[in-house]
């Protein structure tokens, strides 16, 4: 029997087959260093997770809203307007069980077959399996590496990548894989050319609100841009939620009504319970996650320090997320190597550290190879970093 035509262009989340080998070699007998999930090994605090179990003992545990509990949608209308500096109200509002399931609807609410969608690369690899699942055509713009070691997007390229067919943007400021951070005057460029081509605009916040200093800024704060950007907001990092499965999609209450029908087309709901739980989250105090972020910077710095350490490795700490995306072009010369997943294979073999690789997050584009291989620090406690880049600077200086 025929399967359906588009599923060639259906991509994955390539960090869980490198999650599976790092299982698999875990199984027979080795302690593994887990560098490669962006997953968090911190609790959520406790008054959300007490949160959850009173609703549930309250009979939480049936349908609610398809668009999310009133409650809910007017707490995080309030509070990511606050941050903003923008006016939401509920009706700009669409909770939805995590932050991954607002780039489908957003596509499938504004993306016609044959569109081109400007997406990050290297980038988180949904975006792109999503526009040509979906019909639609992907166009990489980069991030390249500055010389103070931050990353930046080649925004000539990008401009240079507009044609008539462009209707999107998608826009991970905060970025994963490469904790790139947008200074004032790159952002507002890029609201100038959304404005100008008339773009809508995916802005993926997931890591708005992990930030080591300053304060985070938002593209939709900027002129033009509130009436043609949704945020795609999560609950994963901030809480350390990932399991909970928990987010929303914020914008234009036309878009948004539109991201409700198809909530109700897919799951009908999002867990009911669960929405209690992040309304305590919000408005339950901060205390949790400062005490989240706090030591998700002594582990960035632990781990900035260990790549340093090695040979042939250099990583500036970055401003925001929880990923280092060094360069090991001079580690594959030393070790006679062409591929970088040569040297993530050989990593987990013999050093028992799995990470991932340049290669997950988008395929080679024109130009000269730029290997990179990214690290998460948010899932190995402080002595598992050091221990974990102890042993990798001994098998990249061998």
């Amino acid at each position: 029997m025929q399967l359906a035509h588009q599923l060639k262009n259906l991509g994955t989340e390539t960090v869980f087959a490198v999650s599976a080998a790092a299982s698999a070699h875990a199984a027979a007998g080795h302690k593994v260093y887990p560098f490669h999930l962006g997953d968090l090994n911190l609790p959520t605090p406790a008054n959300i997770v007490a949160a959850a179990e009173r609703a549930m003992a309250q009979g939480h545990t049936g349908y609610c809203p398809p668009n999310g509990i009133a409650a809910l949608r007017e707490a995080l209308a309030a509070h990511l307007g606050a941050a903003r500096g923008v006016d939401y109200g509920a009706d700009n509002v669409s909770v939805q069980p995590g932050g991954k399931p607002v780039i489908p609807k957003f596509l499938q609410a504004v993306m016609n077959p044959g569109d081109e969608v400007l997406y990050p690369h290297p980038g988180f690899p949904i975006y792109e399996s999503q526009i040509g699942f979906q019909g639609g055509v992907p166009v990489a713009y980069r991030y390249v590496e500055a010389a103070d070691g931050k990353f930046v997007l080649d925004l000539d390229a990008l401009k240079n990548s507009i044609t008539r067919r462009t209707r999107i943007l998608i826009y991970n400021n905060y970025h994963n894989p490469t904790g790139a951070a947008a200074t004032p005057a790159e952002m507002a460029e890029l609201a100038e050319l959304a404005v100008t081509h008339n773009l809508w605009v995916l802005a993926d916040e997931a890591y708005f609100d992990i930030q080591y200093g300053g304060t985070p800024r938002s593209i939709v704060s900027l002129a033009g841009m509130p009436e043609r950007t949704v945020i795609l907001y999560t609950y994963s990092k901030r809480f350390a939620m990932t399991g909970w499965r928990v987010g929303a999609a914020i914008g234009p209450a036309s878009i948004i009504a539109i991201f409700d029908k198809l909530n109700v087309n897919s799951e009908s709901c999002t867990n009911h319970f669960v929405q209690h739980a992040a309304l305590e989250a919000l408005q339950g105090g901060d205390a949790g996650a400062w005490q989240i972020l706090a030591e998700l910077r002594r582990r960035r710095d632990a781990a900035v320090a260990g790549l340093n350490a090695i040979d042939g490795i250099a990583v500036t700490p970055p401003d925001s997320a929880f990923y280092l995306y060094p360069k090991v072009s001079a580690i594959l010369e030393r070790k006679g190597l062409t591929d970088v997943n040569q040297l993530m294979e050989r990593a987990l073999q013999q050093a028992d550290v799995s990470f991932c690789t340049s290669k997950h997050y988008g395929p080679d584009l024109p130009g000269p190879a730029d290997p990179h291989i990214r690290l998460a620090f948010s899932g190995l406690d402080l002595p598992d970093i050091e221990a974990g880049l102890a042993r990798l600077k001994v098998f990249f200086e061998s």
